[in-house]
């Protein structure tokens, strides 16, 4: 929490110097872009969508099979209860007991898998992404351009939004490197 406010607060201090400092030549020319929407919405990561889709639905079937396989071995368990020895139960109840453990096991490695493999997609896009930004800056002399998915903006002009042209830049490149 600590670390979040200071840097929303190094954001805000950086963003009243570069817009109260006056420029002898010229008004400050600042940009926005969503670089989360580029990842999402650009080939490369609507390719990686598809993945992450397969590996969820192959998660999501392991997941389901072992959650009825627990709702049956309960349900037994349940039934026999009654009529059980109190050993026999103990021991029925430990094997429940290690099988549902062996399914949050299950649901947390499907869950890292899945946040394992996004992370791979934006450690391999956001340089590539950073790189268009970059060139868009120095080509057309901006002073900043902010990453609006990272820093909140009450408000900014939207003709100064390059989240579209970022986009078709890096589909451009995206598509010369497959």
């Amino acid at each position: 929490m600590k670390k979040s406010s200071l840097f929303i607060g190094a954001v805000f201090l950086f963003l009243s110097v570069v817009l109260l400092t006056p420029s002898p030549a010229a008004a400050q020319k600042i940009g926005f872009v969503n670089v989360e929407e580029v990842l999402i919405t650009s080939a490369a990561g609507k390719a990686a969508n598809e993945d992450l889709k397969k590996i969820f639905e192959k998660n999501k079937q392991a997941i389901e099979n072992r959650e009825k396989e627990l709702q049956r071995l309960k349900d037994e368990l349940e039934k026999q209860r009654p009529v059980l020895k109190e050993k026999v139960l103990r021991d029925k109840e430990a094997s429940y007991q290690k099988k549902f453990r062996d399914y949050q096991d299950l649901v947390k490695d499907a869950n890292d898998e899945m946040q394992a493999r996004r992370q791979e997609l934006f450690a391999k896009n956001i340089p590539e992404i950073l790189k268009i930004i970059n060139a868009i800056g120095e080509k057309e002399q901006y002073t900043a351009i902010i990453d609006t998915s990272t820093v909140p903006v009450a408000y900014f002009n939207k003709d100064q939004n390059l989240t579209k042209r970022v986009l078709e830049e890096f589909d451009k490149a995206y598509g010369a490197k497959k």
